[in-house]
């Protein structure tokens, strides 16, 4: 059986030491004026695009004021993201190389990204630990603020890629939030989910994932639910 293993990237692939977050909020003070506070929200599983008309809603903004300067909000954060996503502040999770690299070995896993992150920002966050070479593709928050529409865009261009129409538990989606999980329901795909992130273990094992593990580091054991 052939397995599509979508992989999240924040809290699941790396830890960015706050690259992220710090590149954005001053993008939204240069682009929009924002004095909000960034700490009262969770981004955890949430696209870029959801996160941006959450936060500048809650600003007072209306959508016909947040929708024309997205691009620039956009080039902003990119620009700080690039100074920000040192190696130093941006580190692959303990046992994701090795698990990447089980999985690159068997000839029947086709490896991809589903994230939130707009797709320049989520390149840009796996070159410091030399990941983006595991990922040919993928499914971004710039496809869609929804991220249950995500996953159908993966399974497309994986199609395009392998010529092979991947199916129902044959997609696996791998992520460390409670919205990993749920975006895979609709769409019978097998969900693992991974308490490397902000998520408890508790409020993940309370959505049912298909496999649940503390960390990526048990290799054999993820390798085996992913092609069971």
């Amino acid at each position: 059986m052939r397995r599509l293993v979508l992989f999240d990237i924040d809290g699941t692939l790396i830890t960015d030491g706050g690259a992220a977050r710090g590149a954005y909020h001053a993008a939204l003070a240069t682009v929009y004026g924002y004095e909000g506070d960034l700490g009262r929200y969770d981004f955890s599983g949430r696209t870029d695009p959801q996160i941006t008309s959450m936060m500048l809603r809650d600003f007072g903004l209306s959508d016909d004021a947040i929708r024309p300067r997205l691009p620039d909000l956009w080039d902003a954060y990119l620009a700080g993201l690039a100074v920000n996503a040192t190696p130093e502040r941006v580190r692959e999770l303990p046992g994701i190389r090795r698990l990447l690299d089980a999985l690159h070995a068997h000839s029947d896993v086709l490896l991809g990204l589903l994230t939130g992150n707009i797709e320049r920002g989520a390149r840009i966050k796996l070159d410091p630990p030399a990941l983006n070479r595991y990922f040919a593709f993928g499914a971004f928050g710039s496809d869609s603020a929804d991220r249950s529409a995500l996953p159908p865009v993966a399974v497309e261009r994986a199609s395009r890629i392998e010529g092979h129409q991947f199916r129902g538990r044959d997609v696996v989606i791998i992520g460390d939030s409670i919205y990993d999980v749920r975006c895979g329901v609709p769409h019978d795909a097998t969900t693992i989910a991974i308490a490397s992130g902000k998520t408890s273990s508790g409020r993940l094992r309370a959505e049912n994932p298909h496999y649940f593990f503390e960390s990526a580091e048990d290799t054999e054991a993820l390798v085996d639910a992913i092609l069971v």
